[in-house]
């Protein structure tokens, strides 16, 4: 049967390694497995790797090579940002209520270390009042947090003036845009964003590996919190994965070369299959649908369980909250900021598109949802 075939739509949580980039990624487990930091001749072969690896990366944001701090993914780099921040005289982190596990959990460790965190409400799309930044900024602003690209229903937040903002009150500004890069422009130079948290894997790139970008301006107030070896300036002590920063390389390089050629074919499969799937009664989308990543769609289907759905579709991934959080039946907290009931955030389904959907996938996916949601429906 057509419909037994695996078709993945949560590139949101993971994406599958580029063929391109595992074949980039090959040699170092075998050919070239030198410490990047030996100093014999192999050693050195594999440090100028992983510096050209550094600048495809940096190229991919429009930063500079020894801006870029490798990590063992985003959560270890929004920990660097957040736990790293040292200021006596500031203690007063700003995020929002919809931002990632990982931002959230640690900035609940930095309450306990004696700073005060404000949680700042979205309105029922998912967007900032930016107005209502600027009223909560005081002169003990240290850092604002907020995500680039929502990882459950894909809303963007207005980057530019908020930075403006900030860089106006003399406050940093740290974006997690690990659902953004590698899919659209992220100009950091451009948009005046002091730290940016990224992962190769919601690239197409290897998971365990991701970076931390750190502005002139940020890098002076940065405290390593892995210590050790004294490696990446300082900052990031520990044997560098070199197989992973090949990758996360490559498909930086890749995504730079192919994001318009992605962008287009993934917007056109992404609406059509949003289209097909607001055929559910009373279906509808959560979020701005105006201000969003092209390749995300969070339906809310009233009267389905999210995941007797989900078990339901079978060979057909897709989500109904952050995969990087333990299983869980609660309702999303993304989802309730933004005003949802608890049985409508239960009710709705993430579908995240990327570079390997098809379109007969996307014709096989509307079908079978909307089948399985209406028997469970009835």
């Amino acid at each position: 049967m057509p419909h037994q075939q695996n078709i993945y739509l949560d590139n949101n949580a993971t994406t599958r390694v580029d063929e391109r980039v595992l074949e980039a990624i090959l040699p170092y487990f075998t050919d070239f497995y030198a410490n990047s930091t030996s100093t014999h001749l192999a050693g050195l072969s594999v440090k100028e790797a992983v510096e050209n690896a550094a600048w495809q990366t940096a190229d991919l944001i429009n930063a500079d090579a020894d801006e870029i701090i490798f990590t063992s993914g985003a959560t270890e780099a929004i920990n660097l940002a957040i736990k790293g921040l040292i200021n006596e005289h500031r203690k007063h982190i700003v995020t929002i209520q919809t931002e990632h596990k990982a931002v959230l959990e640690t900035c609940r460790f930095m309450e306990n270390t004696g700073f005060d965190i404000t949680y700042l409400p979205i309105s029922s799309d998912g967007l900032l009042d930016i107005k209502f930044l600027e009223e909560i900024i005081t002169d003990k602003t240290l850092v604002f947090i907020g995500m680039f690209s929502n990882n459950e229903t894909g809303v963007m937040q207005n980057v530019s003036e908020i930075s403006e903002l900030l860089k106006a009150k003399n406050v940093l500004f740290f974006c997690d845009a690990t659902q953004a890069i590698g899919k659209i422009q992220v100009d950091v130079k451009k948009l005046g964003i002091d730290l940016v948290a990224l992962s190769a894997h919601k690239f197409y790139g290897p998971k365990g590996i991701g970076a931390l970008y750190i502005s002139a301006k940020a890098k002076l107030k940065l405290q390593p919190q892995i210590v050790g070896g004294r490696q990446q300036r300082k900052l990031r002590s520990g044997t560098l994965n070199v197989p992973g920063i090949i990758g996360l390389g490559k498909a930086a390089e890749i995504a730079v070369n192919e994001l318009e050629k992605d962008k287009n074919r993934i917007e056109i499969l992404r609406d059509k299959l949003e289209k097909g799937l607001l055929q559910f009664e009373g279906s509808f989308v959560n979020g701005n649908t105006e201000n969003r990543i092209y390749n995300t769609s969070n339906i809310c289907f009233p009267g389905v369980n999210s995941e007797q759905l989900i078990m339901a579709l079978g060979n057909i991934s897709v989500s109904n909250g952050a995969s990087c959080s333990a299983v869980t039946s609660e309702p999303s907290h993304v989802l309730k900021a933004m005003g949802l009931s608890d049985e409508e955030a239960l009710s709705s389904i993430r579908f995240s598109l990327g570079r390997f959907t098809k379109d007969e996938e996307i014709e096989i996916a509307i079908e079978q949802v909307l089948k399985i949601a209406r028997d469970l429906n009835d």
